[in-house]
């Protein structure tokens, strides 16, 4: 997601929140815990605004850093501040907003199939061209072991973000590194 981003979501219903004077509208995007503080910094930028154009501008900047510095807090992640509107955001982020705005996956689920089809041949493909190699080319062997070892991890990676923790019921417990015997 992009929202740290001028023009993503928390940033765009902030500016909503703003103008019609509702700060409901981006409560969502916060901790319970960090309600007050929103609230606050809301009441403040809506108070400031009043001041005139240039009041107004800092009060918004003030009120989506803080904003978007208590949605990271949430999300585990450091803020490093507002990014400009128009950042490159990949072809995935479009893809799931768009997503969600007609209610129709296909479209993402094909963009992401796709890209782990290609990525796991790619892993593949590298192992598999290195696995024949002299025994007394400790070097090759070396290129091997590499190539096998970024295929496992990979593909490892790969299935714990698609089980979403549910790992261990489809593997019976494979922890990382497992995979070691499997490569020779």
């Amino acid at each position: 997601m992009n929202c740290d981003a001028l023009d993503g979501p928390v940033v765009t219903l902030a500016r909503k929140a703003l103008e019609t004077d509702n700060v409901n509208y981006v409560l969502p995007w916060v901790r319970a815990e960090d309600e007050h503080q929103i609230r606050r910094a809301f009441g403040h930028a809506i108070a400031v605004r009043k001041l005139g154009p240039h009041a107004r501008d800092l009060a918004d900047t003030h009120f989506f850093e803080t904003l978007v510095r208590a949605h990271r807090a949430s999300e585990g992640a450091p803020y490093t501040g507002l990014r400009p509107a128009g950042a490159d955001l990949g072809p995935v982020v479009p893809a799931a907003d768009k997503a969600l705005e007609t209610g129709y996956i296909k479209a993402l689920v094909n963009l992401l199939t796709e890209a782990v089809r290609s990525g796991v041949h790619r892993h593949y493909q590298a192992a598999m061209s290195s696995k024949a190699f002299p025994i007394d080319d400790v070097a090759a062997g070396r290129r091997y072991v590499e190539a096998c070892e970024s295929y496992f991890h990979y593909v490892e990676r790969l299935w714990q973000v698609a089980a979403q923790g549910h790992q261990s019921e489809h593997t019976g417990g494979v922890h990382e590194h497992e995979h070691a015997s499997r490569a020779h």
